[in-house]
């Protein structure tokens, strides 16, 4: 079969929701072979399989099978199980997304087989080195060829870096195509109810970085002031199995008035968000869709790699001490950052490569949202 092979590396669950607009864009080209790319790092039914279902994306086409470890096992392993796929059927482009291991594995095993190689969310920085995650945007930004940025602060970040602004294209958060995409399925399902919840009167909590949960003496103030914040308002909270890992090693429980729930399906953990008083974080993709739905964000983490929801006063930085005041600090209206059309963008950019004709944008517009029902 002819075609222009797109490899779309996808690896922890977030990776899914921005590989979904690219395969929905790109599916149905005659041009395009995309072919899903999965790691192996988030594999379980609740982490990947029903977010796959639900996204309309297709049983991976290859499947390293390389399960989350330490970062030296998960680094290692993906790249030699990547290059080996790269070896037997090499695509024309490779597409990494994102900031975990795996990203920056496959990352490594492209660039050094040659493979054009393209890194959707260049240029985002927290500017906290001891955050595995900026280590890992900084390596892939400069072993990649393509840089697709959510923003102008993504742009100057690597501008200020030395990389050839001939490298980089702004192209949005594909985050919000998948958002935008999935809102009547959102919108329609019970959401606060099927808890017993009512609407914008409780809120919803993540956690799962390493400096948050990995260390009980951090994990426990945490904790502590999710509980002085339960008594005048109703918590939910997936847990993140690394998070619940930690917690059982640690001796440490939810306090009272936090509802403890399993990973949650995309459309089910959106339609808890989007009718929520406020959301409490350290994801970088659940701050900009908590902000861009309007709901008041507080980001568990000294920086964020997402400056503008702070800017716009969506979000706000909080530690355990400072918690209550962000929480109930007042937010401002403000309209929606980004388009939801930057899958087109990127579709546009890789016709390019691919040195084909572009189509007319308002017909792959309109085939998006039936993809991902």
């Amino acid at each position: 079969m002819s075609g222009f092979v797109v490899h779309l590396v996808a690896a922890a669950r977030p990776n899914l929701m921005k590989v979904a607009p690219l395969w929905w864009v790109l599916k149905d080209e005659a041009w395009c072979r995309p072919r899903l790319v999965h790691t192996g790092q988030h594999r379980d039914a609740a982490m990947a399989d029903a977010i796959m279902g639900e996204l309309g994306l297709p049983a991976p086409h290859v499947a390293l099978g390389i399960a989350a470890g330490t970062h030296g096992e998960t680094i290692g392993r993906t790249i030699e199980a990547y290059d080996r796929a790269l070896a037997a059927d090499p695509p024309d482009l490779a597409v990494v997304v994102g900031d975990v291991h795996a990203s920056l594995a496959a990352a490594i095993a492209a660039r050094h087989r040659g493979i054009p190689l393209a890194h959707l969310e260049a240029g985002l920085r927290c500017f906290d080195r001891s955050m595995p995650e900026e280590t890992n945007r900084i390596l892939i930004d400069h072993a990649a060829d393509i840089l697709w940025t959510t923003d102008a602060v993504a742009d100057a970040n690597l501008r200020r870096e030395g990389l050839d602004p001939a490298r980089i294209e702004r192209i949005g958060d594909v985050t919000i195509d998948t958002l935008e995409a999935m809102r009547g399925a959102i919108a329609a399902h019970p959401g606060p109810a099927g808890l017993g919840l009512v609407p914008h009167r409780y809120g919803v909590v993540t956690l799962h970085r390493p400096a948050n949960v990995d260390r009980a003496d951090a994990l426990a103030p945490l904790l502590a002031a999710l509980a002085d914040l339960a008594r005048d308002l109703p918590l939910v909270f997936p847990v993140h199995p690394r998070t619940a890992r930690r917690m059982a090693e640690a001796g440490l429980a939810l306090p009272p008035g936090v509802r403890g729930l399993p990973p949650l399906g995309y459309v089910a953990f959106l339609a808890l968000v989007a009718r929520s008083a406020v959301v409490i974080t350290d994801s970088g993709g659940v701050q900009e869709e908590a902000s861009h739905l309007g709901i008041a964000c507080v980001t568990l983490r000294p920086a964020t790699e997402r400056p503008d929801t702070v800017t716009r006063g969506t979000n706000r930085l909080a530690d355990a001490a400072t918690l209550a005041a962000a929480v109930h600090a007042p937010r401002p209206a403000h309209p929606p950052h980004h388009d939801g059309q930057a899958r087109l963008r990127v579709a546009a950019a890789i016709r390019r490569l691919a040195g084909v004709v572009s189509v007319p944008a308002g017909r792959a517009a309109a085939r998006a949202p039936r993809a991902a029902s």
